[in-house]
């Protein structure tokens, strides 16, 4: 009988994760959360209101990388299904990703069906296209798309799982490795996606099972360390995982483009604080390794 193991992340949001927590079947999963350098220590309250929980303590934020692989290290299940703190489960959810995982050795890694909470029926996540590594640009199949039925029963290989609910094989982790903390934010679970399927293993979606999303809780939808981190973030996916030649191209495209466009658009919305940020990104870039580990400090800095 496989086990599972599930991890999430808090991060100055007790009420939104007590509220995953009371979403969770309280039987059969091992239940792990993070406390990734919360201004208050959540997890002295948290261990005797849900003694059946496993917490993890961080002093520091160690960004949406590193609060997981502190939960990996210490998760005994077969398989970790890993989920942003601002989901609801719905019924079945694990038992149906456990199903699809044991009958298909080869899935490294599988994502339920994301639709938002705010509109249940609007879709946020079907499965993605592959990568564009000229441009580092991709799709989300279904993408706030009203449901109607047009996903149902799909079951099989997708470009890459989604960071916000994805149920990993433990032995695909020990392959593969763990998250790589460089990214801190964004773009890292794609990157591990990349790792994973480049272990053996394939990424899989599974929309007979269902799970909803708080989108934007944890960050919002605009703000400097946002952009900070998805600008920064894209260009080190390209240099870790782009061809040379593609990767060339996807240089040009961002100066010569993406840049500007940018710049543009800031400039149209007023957000001219975002201006530094988005050279900030560029300059980390060229001043780093692309395997030199990011330091949680920088949350503090331009948030």
């Amino acid at each position: 009988m496989k086990t599972v193991s599930i991890i999430t992340v808090n991060f100055n949001q007790p009420k939104v994760t007590e509220e995953l927590l009371a979403s969770i079947p309280k039987t059969g999963l091992e239940i792990i959360v993070v406390d990734n350098g919360s201004k208050t220590d959540y997890t002295l309250d948290w261990r005797t209101k849900y003694p059946d929980i496993k917490f993890i303590r961080s002093e520091q934020n160690l960004g949406f990388a590193g609060g997981n692989n502190l939960g990996i290290a210490q998760a005994t299940g077969d398989y970790l299904f890993f989920v942003n703190n601002d989901t609801e489960f719905t019924t079945g959810l694990t038992d149906i990703l456990v199903e699809v995982m044991d009958a298909n050795p080869k899935v490294g890694l599988a994502s339920p069906k994301i639709k938002y909470y705010n509109d249940k029926s609007l879709i946020q996540y079907a499965g993605y296209t592959p990568m564009n590594f000229y441009t580092c640009r991709n799709s989300c199949i279904g993408l706030r798309e009203k449901d109607t039925g047009q996903y149902d029963h799909i079951t099989g290989p997708t470009a890459y799982c989604h960071g916000a609910a994805m149920m990993v094989r433990k032995q695909a982790i020990e392959k593969a490795g763990m998250m790589n903390e460089n990214f801190f934010l964004y773009y890292e679970e794609v990157d591990w996606c990349e790792r994973i399927k480049e272990a053996g293993y394939q990424a899989w979606v599974c929309t007979d099972a269902l799970i909803y999303h708080k989108e934007s809780v944890s960050v919002g939808k605009k703000s400097r360390l946002k952009e900070y981190f998805m600008n920064r973030n894209r260009i080190l996916f390209i240099r870790r995982n782009a061809p040379l030649f593609k990767m060339v191209v996807f240089y040009v495209y961002f100066i010569l483009l993406v840049t500007p466009r940018n710049v543009l658009a800031y400039l149209k919305d007023k957000n001219y604080s975002f201006i530094p940020m988005l050279f900030k990104a560029t300059w980390w870039n060229l001043t780093h390794s692309k395997n030199s580990k990011n330091l949680g400090y920088l949350i503090n800095t331009i948030a």
